[in-house]
């Protein structure tokens, strides 16, 4: 893992984490989850409002979740990233264990710590008997006795939206002072009796919470107590990449601390996303599945991006470069034999039974359509602009006994003269940018003597729908019409000019039809 180069490292493997990893798996990225086991949710024992999968244990869900996402090829790591840092053009993470690993993108789902009132008793029965959410745990409290423990405006609200789930609904203000006018007359409008003093601790009877015992002894009875904790986003991977948490505030009341970010999760660092509930406190778990999908659609789309700015400055490259003579040298050197060593069968089809007499095949390559010219007694030039293939098609001429009948020419016929007066003038599946293109067959055409013909073969632009296989260079492929179009019509009589059809296979080894752009010209005399 410290040698690859992931697209994403998601930093917490809850609702969040996972979501945001089943999406950029399925659109085939590289992803490792580093998890350290400590969901937000661990004590609670069923999950509520996620359509489809209500009263889920959460542990249920995540192993689910992790099998999902192993299963689109993502990968999942125990343990505890604890800083992250800029590397070249992507991410470092440090782990606990000193361990790294590397991501091109960070998606950040560390969640949030909920920090509880500091009553005895009260940590250890969250989850449980004490909550905070009603739409989490509300229906299963619905018509108990319920005790709000107030921290601040927000508990009146609070205590409302309880009292929508249970009748029996009290405020306990801890020592807290008493409401205003307006809010008392709310709470008492809606039935919620408001309980001064301060809390002492839980009164438990059975593993059950029966009570809460105030200051003084007196026990208050309830089933159930919502604590409003405040919350803290688990915020220190983000924090050393530069991202503070910032107050999160409601109606004036500090709620507790978040990362902030635009809509689709992305932090005012570039490559850094944020989703679940390190950014939106509020987040229950469909919430957070929902901003993990978000966030990784627009991962996905932001690495599309670099991937193609980077095609595109390689296609420029291998354009700019590949027409050279160092390419063509190197291309041959890596193979004994690049091409089959048999003529083109246009060529073939097109030449057999004509008047001989002088041709220039351009592009000679490894020279067996030269040699099939000479051996029914063309005299031919052959031209090429590398030296490894010249020396092979001289060896392939002598094998042939037609050396005597071959001149080969090292030259490169975008800049070196073709030379003139030839009664054949045959370029097969010369393909270069429409430019270059234009220029090099206008200085073909002019190399042809009066009455002599020009053969041209390319590869024609609708193989390009037929997944060949060949390197995809739309602006390079031709129709015979294109090239038709750079001769003189008072000087030139088109023969052929067609899509030629002929049987080839694509490369899972399927028969397809592809085409060959033909063009047979004639000089006029």
């Amino acid at each position: 893992m410290e040698k690859q180069t992931y697209d994403v490292v998601v930093i917490g493997g809850g609702a969040a984490g996972l979501s945001g990893a089943l999406a950029l798996a399925r659109s085939r990225r590289s992803v490792l989850v580093v998890d350290s086991g400590e969901p937000r949710n661990a004590p609670a024992a069923h999950m509520h409002n996620l359509l489809g999968r209500d009263g889920t244990p959460p542990g249920e869900l995540l192993a689910a979740g992790r099998a999902e996402i192993i299963g689109y090829g993502a990968e999942v790591l125990t343990g505890r990233a604890e800083s992250a840092a800029r590397d070249g053009d992507g991410f470092r993470v440090t782990l606990a264990d000193g361990g790294t690993v590397r991501g091109r993108r960070l998606l950040i789902t560390t969640g949030l710590v909920d920090e509880l009132p500091e009553i005895p008793g009260l940590a250890e029965r969250w989850g449980r008997d004490v909550a905070h959410c009603p739409y989490c745990h509300g229906w299963e409290l619905r018509d108990h006795r319920i005790g709000v423990i107030a921290n601040g405006p927000l508990s009146v609200i609070q205590a409302q939206m309880w009292r929508q789930i249970s009748p029996h609904v009290l405020i306990l203000l801890n020592g807290g002072a008493a409401f205003g006018t307006e809010q008392s007359e709310e709470l008492a409008a809606r039935g919620i009796p408001v309980v001064p003093g301060a809390i002492e601790g839980l009164q438990i009877s059975g593993d059950r919470l029966t009570g809460v015992r105030l200051a003084g002894g007196d026990v208050v009875a309830v089933d159930a107590v919502v604590a409003g904790p405040r919350f803290t986003a688990r915020a220190g991977v983000l924090e050393s990449l530069g991202l503070e948490s910032a107050a999160f505030e409601m109606h004036g009341h500090l709620l507790g601390r978040r990362v902030s970010s635009d809509e689709t999760g992305a932090t005012t660092v570039p490559g850094v996303w944020v989703a679940g509930n390190v950014t939106n406190l509020g987040a229950t778990v469909a919430v957070a599945m929902a901003g993990g999908q978000t966030a990784a659609a627009a991962i996905n789309m932001d690495l599309i991006a670099e991937d193609t700015r980077h095609a595109v400055t390689a296609y420029r490259d291998r354009i700019a470069t590949m027409f050279t003579e160092d390419a063509w040298e190197e291309r041959y050197r890596g193979k004994d034999a690049i091409w089959s060593g048999r003529p083109n069968p246009v060529l073939v089809a097109e030449v057999s039974g004509t008047t001989t007499g002088r041709a220039l095949d351009v592009g000679c390559g490894e020279g067996a359509d030269a040699v099939w010219l000479a051996q029914r007694g063309w005299e031919v030039t052959a031209a090429d602009i590398s030296s490894v293939a010249l020396g092979r098609a001289a060896g392939h001429a002598a094998e042939a006994g037609v050396a005597e009948k071959i001149t080969f020419r090292h030259a490169d016929l975008q800049k070196d003269p073709a030379g003139e007066g030839y009664d054949l003038v045959s370029a097969q599946f010369m393909h270069l940018p429409p430019e270059p293109r234009r220029e090099l067959y206008t200085r073909l055409a002019a190399a042809v003597a009066p009455g002599g013909t020009l053969l041209v073969v390319g590869h024609h632009p609708s193989d390009l729908a037929t997944f060949v296989g060949r390197m995809h260079f739309p602006d390079m492929l031709f129709t015979a019409e294109e090239i038709a179009d750079l001769l003189p019509p008072d000087g030139w009589k088109i023969v052929t000019a067609e899509a030629r059809p002929r049987p080839g296979t694509d490369p899972e080894g399927h028969a397809i039809t592809i085409h060959d752009a033909v063009l047979v010209a004639e000089r006029r005399r």
